[in-house]
């Protein structure tokens, strides 16, 4: 994401953090482009050289009593030099008395002003927490999040596949719908991709021939859950015969999203096939090989003691001429 508006930033945390605008709107339209924040002490007290002024601006007390400490000329001189850079925001923690000048110089440079109650810790933990989201790589895919059993199951395949039929099956049978139709992934840290639907669908789905359904009114709200760790891709496919499919499942194949890997199933389908109950299978048996489990490599070493077992009593009788 390359920026997000003072507005948005606004609309979106600020009954998080209890955030009040004390200047007028014209500050809102102004764009943040860096997720870092920034508390410009040294700036307001002259030093300009590292001043980082394309962040977030956060006064805690020790900048507001710093201001205070200041004649009214020389905190207006100050702020008047922090603020000819390009400024996002401003945010004032604490409930500090905000100073006058600081208004002023804000309303004439158009820099937008917020206040809040919340301590410099607490405020700079959940604007950082916000931004980070904010600013993380996203795409968008076509297919259909669930929760099965824990375990986020992303379908993917030709459209008309069945891709929803199968997650409203999985919803019918006590699992949660995270998106249908149109998944947003985001890479929150390295290795870990958080999907989740549009803000347009939400739990809507539509099945062919019968239209668009609300899950979450038809379900309840325990069909359905905000967000879910993507953790396995399964790819629905036609059944080709002239096609070699995975048997044993030796060979795990993965997908590369955002540059994280996540291990894929590449399932055929025909008509009379139980998709879901393969589905849950697929979600227990990931479960399994999280926990050291895994039954394709427990089999092929058993085989392969069995062959070289036999082979060993083969020798063995081959010598014996008794």
């Amino acid at each position: 994401m390359s920026g997000i508006t003072v507005r948005s930033f606004y609309e979106e945390i600020r009954t998080r953090i209890d955030l009040t605008l004390q200047t007028t709107s014209a500050g809102l339209d102004k764009q943040i482009n860096q997720k870092d924040l920034h508390r410009p002490g040294l700036a307001l007290a002259g030093f300009l050289d590292l001043f980082t002024y394309d962040r977030i601006q956060v006064l805690g007390n020790t900048e507001i009593r710093y201001l205070n400490h200041l004649s009214p000329e020389a905190r207006a001189e100050a702020l008047f030099k922090a603020f000819k850079y390009d400024i996002p925001c401003v945010i004032v923690s604490n409930n500090n008395t905000i100073p006058p000048e600081l208004i002023n110089v804000a309303e004439v440079r158009g820099v937008a002003i917020f206040s809040t109650p919340l301590s410099t810790t607490e405020l700079t933990h959940l604007i950082s927490d916000y931004l980070d989201e904010a600013f993380a790589p996203s795409l968008t895919l076509h297919g259909s999040l669930v929760d099965v059993y824990g375990t986020g199951l992303l379908f993917t395949g030709r459209s008309g596949i069945g891709k929803s039929e199968v997650a409203l099956d999985l919803v019918e049978r006590g699992h949660r719908l995270v998106a249908d139709d149109v998944v947003v992934i985001t890479k929150i840290a390295e290795g870990v991709l958080i999907g989740k639907g549009s803000k347009l669908l939400e739990h809507l789905m539509e099945i062919r021939g019968v239209g668009i359904i609300d899950v979450s009114r038809i379900f309840g709200i325990g069909a359905i859950r905000a967000q879910k760790r993507v953790e396995m891709e399964v790819q629905l496919v036609d059944w080709n015969s002239t096609e070699d499919y995975e048997r044993l499942g030796l060979d795990d194949q993965t997908r590369e999203i955002l540059g994280v890997h996540i291990p894929r199933i590449v399932l055929p389908i025909f008509p009379g096939k139980n998709i879901t109950v393969i589905a849950e299978t697929i979600a227990l048996n990931h479960h399994l090989k999280v926990y050291g489990f895994h039954p394709a490599r427990d089999f092929g070493r058993k085989l392969n003691e069995a062959i070289l077992k036999k082979s060993q009593l083969k020798d063995y009788l081959h010598g014996d001429f008794e």
